[in-house]
């Protein structure tokens, strides 16, 4: 059996309350209410779907007071109000249909008119809550659909990103850990404002998942080469350096087949620009000051970092002290001077969730 509705009607005349109670009491739950007081006090009790509302209702509060009031309050303001009336002036009407009211009811009403009024924006009442509910759902289907993507996407990245880092089972968790590191890296600028006029319009989780590809490359690299148990000559080396420039290409064969996206271009921005100097002596382009994009520098000091504490068949892992000195003294040609502070507050941050075996 459905539920009924209810409606509450308000008025100081009881002729009009058992008139309107009569003519609505076989298809809704009808409850008369004398004044605004009693009506204001019923409702933090309960909640009608409609409310038939009298104009000149109190001596000390008429109904334009009262209906200004139901739609100031943030649990009454859309239940549908109609006003019972013995008004005739249009002004009037534009009155209380300016302060929100549905329609209008002349007194002294028909029952049978009174009635369809009811039913008709009852019938609309229910399509538009129908319709909210239908609006609710279907931006949750979007928020859902949207988290599923995003599961996809970082299930995706962390596969890629697994096959180049078995491939490179030597570098081990360096992924892992520049993703980290560059967080931290990034918590820290917002902190201290810098560069904050571009940073503030990044999405900061789409730029770390995107880092997760910065090494994409390698895939390209041949194992003699990759894997190679110690230092690397100059024809070696020159091989390696090419994974910065050929992971832009495999991100850009992304970017044409899934589509571009923000997330692709900045992902292809962190491949290709992560070994570039600040002095233009880095690669692939040769690129120079604030002409290397600020990811691509912000990427550096993660990469560089982690080469550095990490071990490597030519070298042992550095200490903290003795990477944050190595990078001290070439700080002034490889990176960006005004991101000095935030680098070297950031290492010990990251360095003191490594020794405390946060990461």
């Amino acid at each position: 059996m459905p539920i009924r509705e209810t409606v509450f009607i308000v008025d100081d005349d009881p002729i009009v309350l058992k008139v309107a109670r009569n003519a609505l009491m076989a298809q809704f739950d009808v409850i008369t209410i004398p004044d605004s007081r009693k009506l204001f006090a019923l409702l933090e009790k309960t909640k009608p779907q409609l409310i038939l509302l009298d104009i000149l209702l109190d001596e000390d509060e008429d109904g334009y007071a009262v209906l200004k009031k139901l739609k100031e309050q943030e649990d009454t303001k859309e239940i549908p109000v109609i006003f019972l009336t013995s008004l005739s002036a249009v002004d009037d009407e534009m009155k209380g249909l300016t302060i929100g009211a549905v329609d209008y009811v002349a007194k002294p009403f028909v029952p049978q008119v009174l009635q369809k009024r009811v039913e008709l924006h009852m019938q609309l009442s229910r399509q538009q809550n129908e319709l909210n509910a239908f609006n609710e759902n279907l931006v949750q289907m979007v928020q859902d659909k949207t988290q599923d993507l995003r599961h996809l996407q970082e299930s995706l990245l962390m596969a890629i990103s697994n096959v180049v880092e078995f491939r490179d089972d030597i570098t081990g968790g360096h992924i892992n850990r520049t993703e980290r590191l560059l967080r931290v890296i990034l918590e820290t600028a917002q902190e201290r404002q810098v560069y904050m006029d571009e940073i503030s319009t990044w999405d900061t989780e789409l730029i770390l998942r995107s880092s997760l590809l910065h090494d994409v490359g390698k895939i390209h690299i041949p194992d003699a080469v990759l894997l190679k148990p110690g230092k690397l000559d100059f024809n070696e080396f020159e091989i390696m350096k090419t994974h910065a420039e050929k992971g832009g290409e495999l991100i850009e064969k992304l970017q044409r087949d899934c589509g571009d996206s923000w997330f692709l271009s900045k992902a292809k921005v962190l491949a290709v620009s992560h070994h570039e100097k600040w002095d233009g002596s880095g690669y692939p382009y040769g690129l120079a000051g604030q002409d290397i994009p600020l990811p691509g520098r912000l990427m550096a000091f993660a990469d560089v970092y982690d080469a550095l504490i990490s071990k490597r068949p030519y070298k042992e892992p550095f200490t903290h002290e003795e990477a944050l000195k190595i990078i001290s003294d070439v700080y002034d040609t490889q990176f960006d001077p005004a991101l000095r502070e935030v680098f070297f507050s950031a290492a010990d941050r990251f360095n003191a969730e490594r020794s405390a075996g946060v990461i």
